[in-house]
């Protein structure tokens, strides 16, 4: 085990009180607030930080607006830290803090800061769930929730302008592993100390609706069930904050690729926040899959756009443990350890 999940992430802002007043309202706990900064807390101690976009602080702009400027992913142990930096430094260069982080930028723009994190667990108490001749909380009365309380930072998600290779890095140098790939959008990775679907995703910057080159799309936090999904978008929408952004078009709906529920708003910190629950947990026994664009977004959606409706969607999808799916997608060479595997795979066939 090496790294935990996000352990903060850091906004530039135009407009601090703004974004603390959204983050209060979707239900993050206030740390501290002031005019140039103000942090808030999730269950699992994961922070949301917001400095103005011009704080000396921050690296420099790659992207224009609002957005997350710096990711810090969480380590178990001081040695795990060393060791992946001691593999980083071969690529990228590294600045060393005073409080023992490490921030460097990644080949696609981002930057990204590691340090050691004491992750705090998380009580979650779901009701379970009835179905017809199939009962699970019987003389029971399910929980009355009042509010959405967002307990994990479950991803992050960025445009990339080489999506593959945004992956590779995070798999050879952070030890991420791959989960599924929504072929020509992006791929999905978790990183080795989570269960959860993915920690983050890389959306193809080529696409229509995308940014030209590196940006950020959104963060999702975990909440317990559909009920606090729905509970947190009607408190956000009664709030005045919209739902308008290109992830909007199904309202409260259903990944199809990692079972999520979720509901994005947009976020005056930049792109949307999510509330999501109910995602695919994994370990290192699943199987990576390549799924159809398609296929891969929605299971079912209220006012799902026409392109996953009907009766023509190519219902396409294979494992992918080999990373087979990348290859017309791939902006530049392979990286060293495709490589190497693909020569050990050849190995292996000579010797057959």
């Amino acid at each position: 085990m090496s790294i935990l999940g996000v352990e903060s992430v850091v906004f530039g802002v135009e407009d601090v009180e703004t974004c603390a007043r959204f983050w209060r309202d979707f239900g993050l706990v206030e740390i501290s607030c002031a005019a140039d900064e103000a942090v808030f807390e999730v269950q699992s101690g994961s922070k949301v930080i917001v400095w103005h976009g011009d704080d000396g602080r921050l690296p420099p702009r790659n992207f224009a607006g609002n957005g997350i400027r710096l990711t810090y992913w969480g380590v178990d142990t001081q040695e795990s830290l060393d060791r992946l930096v001691a593999g980083i430094e071969t690529m990228c260069e590294v600045s060393r803090h005073a409080d023992g982080s490490v921030i460097f930028q990644a080949p696609d723009g981002q930057h990204l800061g590691l340090r050691v994190w004491a992750k705090r667990r998380v009580l979650s108490c779901p009701d379970p769930v009835n179905a017809p001749d199939n009962i699970k909380r019987l003389n029971q009365h399910r929980q009355w929730r009042q509010k959405a309380i967002p307990k994990t930072i479950n991803h992050v998600v960025f445009f990339s302008p080489d999506y593959v290779g945004s992956y590779e890095f995070y798999r050879d140098k952070l030890g991420f592993r791959y989960s599924d790939h929504s072929k020509g959008i992006g791929i999905f990775a978790r990183s080795d100390g989570t269960f959860e679907h993915h920690s983050i995703f890389w959306v193809n910057s080529d696409l229509p609706f995308a940014p030209d080159g590196h940006a950020f799309m959104h963060i999702a936090f975990g909440v317990d069930d559909i009920d606090e999904v729905m509970l947190g978008a009607n408190i956000m929408e009664k709030k005045g904050w919209k739902n308008t952004s290109m992830n909007a078009s199904g309202g409260i709906s259903r990944h199809r690729i990692s079972s999520a529920i979720y509901y994005y708003v947009d976020n005056p910190a930049g792109g949307e926040a999510e509330y999501h629950a109910d995602t695919d947990y994994l370990d290192d026994n699943w199987v990576p899959r390549a799924w159809d664009f398609k296929f891969g977004s929605l299971l079912w959606a209220n006012n799902a756009l026409p392109i996953f409706r009907g009766d023509d969607i190519p219902w396409d999808m294979s494992f992918d443990a080999e990373e087979k799916s990348f290859d017309p997608y791939r902006k530049g060479k392979p990286s060293p350890d495709v490589e190497r595997l693909a020569a050990l795979t050849k190995d292996d066939e000579h010797a057959i």
